[in-house]
């Protein structure tokens, strides 16, 4: 029995004029929710994968489509309930991190979608990595951007415990009704020289309206699992970290290169601990490293899968 969600529904003219997004929309329902992907690209190519985090959707995948899509993938491009132009449920305990891992596996079983390249970034991590240790058979490759797996050694940067307390954060919480700052968050993170830091705002702002439409960007922060092991699957992430130690198919690290949150000597060691995997870096780019120098990850990641 799928349970009632009460969510709220942005409208399409949100999104109307929003720059180097010319894709059409796709639909799919789970759990009563509508859910929006972006389908681009031969359907009878090699599928990449494109996991977003929190606060963003699939926008932060534009600049690199393209180029992944010259090199003959199909590109999907979800967006999780909560962001972009899938519905909202407007509870903020709705949101743990096993409903979005439940909403994506929807996605790929009901495609059927097999040779598949994962990209993952921030949430994207925790959310798409389950997916490729769990149905092993459906993943080519795996592209790892600045993201983590909690584990029990993981030392998590002063950059995300200051992030999660301000996030969480009671007075501020009040003080804004809940209305984060999304498309502000975005435009003041940015490290692409020359950034259109307003056009960023009114980009990742769109998907929202008011501060009850906000309850997936606003319950992400607590669910970092050193916070909530429950909600933010503390022991699925462990149990995927240790799978990955015997991953036997290509793993491409590409990490910006002035991430605070997940920094680039974090990639390192990390791809150290896969069997087989390459680490790069892309310069100019911070934790949104797709928008930040997302030619720039495609590049590297068909150079590298060039090379094995």
């Amino acid at each position: 029995m799928v349970e009632t969600v009460e969510f709220f529904r942005t409208p399409d003219a949100a999104f109307v004029g929003l720059p180097d997004y010319p894709f059409a929309p796709n639909w799919l329902t789970w759990q009563g929710l509508r859910i929006h992907y972006l389908d681009e690209g031969p359907r009878d190519g090699p599928v990449a994968l494109l996991m977003h985090g929190e606060p963003t959707w699939s926008f932060l995948y534009r600049r690199m489509i393209p180029g992944l899509v010259a090199a003959g993938y199909r590109c999907i491009a979800p967006d999780y309930a909560g962001f972009g132009k899938s519905d909202k449920p407007v509870d903020d305990n709705w949101y743990v991190i096993e409903r979005h891992i439940q909403l994506v596996r929807h996605l790929i079983e009901t495609l059927d979608l097999n040779r598949v390249t994962i990209f993952v970034q921030d949430w994207g991590g925790p959310i798409g990595l389950r997916q490729a240790v769990d149905m092993p058979e459906r993943f080519e490759r795996l592209v790892i951007l600045n993201t983590w797996l909690h584990h029990a050694s993981y030392e998590y940067s002063d950059a995300i415990r200051s992030w999660r307390a301000q996030a969480t954060n009671p007075v501020w919480l009040r003080w804004t009704d809940g209305d984060l700052p999304v498309g502000g968050i975005m435009a003041w993170t940015s490290a692409r020289p020359g950034a259109d830091r307003e056009m960023l705002r009114r980009a990742y702002e769109a998907p929202f309206v008011g501060g009850r439409s906000k309850a997936g960007p606003r319950r992400f922060p607590w669910c970092i699992p050193f916070g909530e092991p429950e909600a933010g699957n503390a022991v699925d992430q462990e149990r995927c970290f240790e799978a990955l130690k015997r991953w036997d198919k290509p793993a491409h690290f590409i990490f910006g290169d002035r991430d605070p949150i997940f920094t680039a000597a974090w990639g390192a060691q990390w791809a150290a601990q896969v069997p087989g995997a390459t680490f790069d870096t892309v310069p100019n780019a911070s934790h949104f490293c797709q928008e930040d120098n997302g030619e720039a990850i495609v590049e590297t990641f068909l150079a590298r899968r060039g090379a094995r």
